[in-house]
């Protein structure tokens, strides 16, 4: 069990990472949809929202 330290030292560590890295991908999902939302308020389309898809479905 000489190794046992750096074992499980090293799932530990990686086990950090995968958290912090999946806590940092959900907050800057959400900052980017708040930033998605504002500009919308303000009247700014995305460029995937082309005309064809913005026009009237009756016409």
């Amino acid at each position: 069990m000489s190794h046992a330290f750096y074992v499980i030292g090293s799932y530990a560590l990686t086990a950090g990472i995968c958290l912090v890295l999946t806590v940092w991908i959900y907050l800057d999902g959400r900052a980017r949809q708040a930033e998605l939302k504002t500009l919308e308020s303000q009247g700014i389309r995305r460029r995937s929202a082309s005309a064809s898809s913005v026009q009237d479905p009756s016409a």
